[in-house]
């Protein structure tokens, strides 16, 4: 078994309640880490808290909150350092599918999805990175998607929120290098979520995965759990000479690098 470092570390999960951020967090937590989730359902987090502790032996800290608000980020950080003395890893995975037309797209659209997904990283980021500093080191992740990379027609505003979200990775990978803080980015593909359950709203999930599997040069949909092993390696030990990176977590769709 690859032997990971994670044995210790605090982890900052953003969207932790479900899907993607909810598989990060179980698999960080598997791997003894201290892991912070936080999302706006109270209830749905909570849950989501009491499962990961369940099957992982490990205690984790859910604190209700919404990333487009500073003030909530400010305490979700608080809130890390008071029960685990600091913060080593954030994964900046809070966000939803926005697709839709330019002219269709008011100002308060664009606004909101770039406080949820560019503004958000920022904020959290700004606060966790002398928090790394101090303790030798850290790892960001920032969840984006292919549109970041090669957007699409009508696939705004969320193309432009992920493609500032890969600038921000670089940007910060270059200015933190020195500190042993690395960030990388994730660019996801079709990758099964909560996200997909909604839009198909109880019809046939397994169904519509297959008809999108057509998409994917692996023929088939991703796995959360493929996503949380992913974030694992990218914020163990073992990738300690990684960062600035963009990684297309896709099965081989995407038509760039």
């Amino acid at each position: 078994m690859m032997e990971l470092g994670l044995d210790g570390k605090v982890a900052i999960i953003t969207g932790g309640s479900e899907g993607l951020g909810r598989a990060a967090a179980e698999r960080l937590a598997r791997e003894r880490a201290h892991v912070v989730i936080c999302a706006r359902r109270k209830d749905v987090l909570e849950n989501a808290a009491a499962h990961i502790k369940s099957v992982t032996g490990n205690d984790v800290l859910a604190i209700p909150a919404d990333v487009t608000r500073a003030g909530d980020i400010q305490a979700v950080v608080d809130g890390a350092v008071k029960r685990f003395g600091g913060v080593d890893i954030l994964v900046n995975n809070a966000g939803t599918s926005a697709a839709n037309p330019f002219l269709d797209i008011d100002d308060r659209a664009w606004q909101f999805d770039i406080d949820l997904k560019l503004m958000a990283a920022v904020r959290f980021s700004r606060l966790v990175v002398p928090l790394m500093k101090q303790r030798g080191g850290g790892r960001i992740i920032n969840v984006t998607n292919l549109g970041g990379k090669a957007p699409a027609a009508k696939g705004l505003p969320t193309s432009v929120t992920r493609a500032a979200g890969i600038n921000l990775t670089k940007s910060l990978s270059k200015e933190y290098a020195p500190d042993r803080v690395l960030v990388n980015t994730i660019c996801i593909g079709l990758i099964k979520s909560a996200q997909w359950e909604r839009r198909v709203k109880g019809g046939d999930l397994e169904a519509y995965y297959r008809e999108v599997s057509s998409r994917v040069p692996l023929g088939r949909v991703g796995e959360a759990a493929e996503f949380g092993d992913l974030v694992a390696f990218l914020v163990s030990n073992r990738a300690a000479f990684i960062t600035g990176t963009a990684i297309n977590l896709d099965g081989g769709a995407s038509a760039v690098v």
